[in-house]
């Protein structure tokens, strides 16, 4: 008999090894017999009697009757009897001894400090210590007839909810049918030279019907990547960087050709603006593209406009420019394209509008003295995306692409004036999305696990999603296995030639790189691969070679719907029980001024820092969600909100669980989503409001990508009697799904609970 307890993971098994022993011993030699030293096993728990005979009277209870031991050196005196034990001290000493969980050891010691600390009240007289809560069993959710929906095979990715993406509409291709004056304002302040062409549509006969031929104006290019990316693994480009970099080491490429005959007079410097050179050095970029087409093999190429948003261009005083940068960056790639499809039709060459992440972050803190600073507004980002949208779609762009996402709230907002975009055109336009794991810690610069991103940004129902950049392939593998076993659309990856040198190159041979790679095609986690910093063409073609005797990754099956949150960590509400074992979803209460007086006063008094602590205390004690109300007459909410939540997006021990954002004011609540890089809970909306204000509201969260609570009001009040409660929540539903489209398993109801006995 061995101690168990320690903390070291070989000595974990060593109480069930000697019970299942026992057994097998006794049944192979005949008519022995079994003993052991019991005071073994609990060696590590000594000075607590309580404990060391509770672990040894479940040890004896198993090894006795299920495998037969027959003889023990014990303490008879202190022996307990096992259906004498309390069920939590008996539920502990089974997982200790079974190695049931991976926290067995820390909860025994956890109770051991409690009883501990009982032995010592007790003998100084002292107030009885809080007993440890302990675990408790799971217990089954209640299940309803739409839970038992068996998993059916996808057809295709999620779809967004617009009748075009719905109808699998073909664009059109004919962008000066689209006016909306938003749209229209962006052109108007164009500084492209001459009128930009801005309609691509092709002739219906250009190529033959069905795949894998493809005529703009006459396929849905949804249909098509869906044919595409489950029939092969398609292949993406490589770096733009590195290329124009390379072509630097042959060519002249300083200030002076930057400038081109266009820019010759600039105010400053633009050597290393590269997306600049769509403009002024335009067959250096077409060059480059056409050798990803035509030695790489790409599907697909992203534009040369990574950094072409007013934000980014503000280092260079560029910002009036940004409609023609990308409007440029993507005619060229629609060029290139359009000369290396004609070639062989069969093989259609599309063009992916490249969107970065801009030189700003909308959830980290550039000044170390205020955690709440920040340099760049959610809107300020939407409003950037939005005009860098339109030059992408004007220049012949079919995809959309959000990429290099280190920070997920910059990508909410890429995404959220995509969807603007969508909405003002009515088009369908598949959209991807790739994130930015930035080390072997697999989360984001802004903190979040892949799988956390990925949840956060699903509400826009990207065809594709994966990640980019940060690491080589390699170190990749472990990230890309675990999105391959959540991301409900197709996936991709396109990782650096390896990891950067001392001087800032990538060493890895396209030969290395291409195996590197193998370990996703061989696992079929796959639909999309590319290359990032450091691959070039011939990189391409090896991992297009490397591939092809590969299926590219099934999507995963259809099955019941889940609300999906994220703070840090992902958190599907389903799935969760309480410490108590309930299935149920703790939200804690303390971070509400009508739920803690202390809270009210460190918020009163602005002192944030503490009333940080007050929600780390409560993620401790078990919240699996943090709800965040600031709502009192004497406090500015709006101001209020988004302080707290700016910094409490950067305390790690509270934002890796979600928020839900509580205020009587729609407006707050609007504000503080705004800086919430994860899925939040906004609670609370009602049809008090109107429907017709509550459609609106409804409409606005939907494309925040939040869960809503739906309070039992109406237009004539609260629901107090059951059958209130169901009819305006029933309307309320209906409203919804049906016609706002929203997701039924985002919905919270709250039916009002109310006071009883009162008399």
């Amino acid at each position: 008999v061995l101690t168990i307890g320690t903390g070291m993971e070989e000595h974990a098994n060593y109480g069930v090894d000697f019970i299942n022993a026992t057994k097998t011993i006794k049944e192979i030699c005949p008519y022995v017999k079994i003993s052991g030293g019991i005071s073994n096993l609990s060696f590590g728990f000594r000075g607590v009697m309580k404990i060391r005979e509770s672990i040894h009277s479940v040890f004896l209870q198993h090894a006795i009757l299920e495998s037969g031991m027959d003889v023990g050196i014990v303490n008879a005196h202190e022996m307990i009897a096992y259906d004498d034990l309390e069920e939590d001290m008996k539920l502990l000493c089974e997982n200790l001894v079974f190695n049931k969980t991976p926290e067995a050891t820390d909860d025994m010691l956890e109770r051991t400090a409690y009883e501990r600390a009982c032995i010592d009240a007790k003998k100084k007289g002292l107030t009885m210590p809080r007993k440890p809560r302990g675990k408790f069993p799971n217990l089954p959710r209640k299940q309803f007839a739409y839970d038992n929906v068996q998993p059916k095979p996808a057809t295709e990715p999620p779809l967004p909810t617009s009748e075009a993406a719905q109808n699998h509409t073909p664009n059109p291709y004919r962008n000066s049918n689209i006016t909306h004056e938003k749209i229209a304002a962006i052109r108007a302040k164009a500084t492209n030279p001459t009128p930009p062409k801005i309609d691509h549509c092709q002739p219906s006969d250009t190529y033959p019907e069905s795949f894998p031929h493809f005529v703009r104006g006459r396929d849905s290019l949804r249909e098509y990547i869906t044919s595409l990316f489950t029939s092969r693994i398609a292949m993406y480009d490589g770096a733009m960087g590195t290329m124009i970099q390379n072509y630097a080491k042959k060519n002249k490429l300083e200030e002076e050709e930057y400038r081109g005959e266009r820019f010759k007079d600039w105010k400053c410097n633009t050597k290393g603006n590269n997306d600049q050179l769509s403009i002024t050095q335009p067959h250096i970029i077409k060059g480059i593209y056409k050798e990803y087409l035509e030695v790489g093999g790409s599907d697909l190429i992203g534009t040369n406009t990574f950094s072409s948003t007013t934000i980014a261009m503000g280092d260079y005083e560029m910002e009036d420019y940004v409609y023609e940068l990308n409007y440029e960056g993507a005619r060229l790639a629609r060029e290139a394209c359009d000369e290396v499809t004609a070639k062989d039709p069969t093989k259609p060459r599309f063009v992916v509008g490249a969107i970065g992440p801009t030189n700003r972050t909308g959830s980290i803190y550039p000044s170390v003295e205020d955690p709440s600073a920040r340099n760049v507004t959610f809107d300020e980002l939407v409003d950037a995306y939005f005009e860098q949208v339109v030059g992408l779609m004007d220049g012949g762009a079919d995809i959309l692409m959000v990429e290099t996402i280190f920070d997920t709230l910059n990508a909410k907002a890429a995404l959220y004036a995509i969807g603007e975009y969508l909405e003002f055109s009515g088009l369908d336009i598949p959209v991807f999305v790739s994130g930015t794991l930035v080390d072997q810690s697999g989360r984001t610069l802004s903190g979040q696990t892949g799988e956390a991103f990925y949840a956060s940004i699903r509400h826009a129902k990207p065809m594709c999603v994966g990640l980019n950049c940060a690491l080589g392939a390699k170190h990749m593998t472990p990230f890309v296995e675990k999105l391959s076993k959540c991301v409900e659309c197709f996936l991709h990856v396109y990782s650096n030639a390896g990891l950067p040198n001392a001087m800032g190159g990538y060493d890895e041979s396209p030969d290395y790189m291409a195996q590197a790679n193998k370990v996703f095609f061989e696992n079929g986690w796959l639909n999309m691969v590319g290359g990032c910093c450091g691959s070039t063409p011939p990189h391409i073609k090896a991992i297009r070679e490397m591939s092809e005797s590969y299926k590219p990754r099934k999507l995963p099956d259809v099955g019941r719907p889940k609300m999906w949150l994220s703070g840090l960590e992902d958190l599907k509400v389903e799935d969760v029980h309480n410490h108590l074992g309930l299935p149920f979803l703790n939200v804690g209460e303390r971070c509400n001024i009508s739920g803690s007086l202390r809270f009210k006063k460190l918020m009163m008094s602005g002192d944030y820092g503490t009333a940080m602590d007050i929600a780390k205390k409560q993620v401790e004690d078990g919240a699996h969600v943090i709800d965040i109300n600031v709502d009192d007459g004497m406090l500015d909410g709006l101001a209020a909100m988004q302080k707290f939540v700016k910094i409490a997006v950067t305390e790690p021990e509270v934002s890796k669980v979600p928020f839900m954002l509580d205020a009587s004011k729609f407006e707050i609540v609007l504000a503080g989503l705004k800086w919430c890089q994860g899925k939040c809970i906004v609670n609370s909306i009602s049809l008090k409001v109107g429907e017709e204000l509550f459609k609106e509201q409804a409409t606005l969260l939907k494309k925040h990508g939040c869960a809503v609570v739906v309070m039992a009001f109406d237009e004539e009040g609260q629901a107090a009697t059951e059958e209130e409660k169901v009819r305006i929540c029933k309307r309320s539903y209906d409203i919804l799904v049906n016609e706002v489209k929203f997701p039924p398993e985002d919905i919270i109801f709250d039916p009002n609970v109310l006071t009883i006995g009162t008399g």
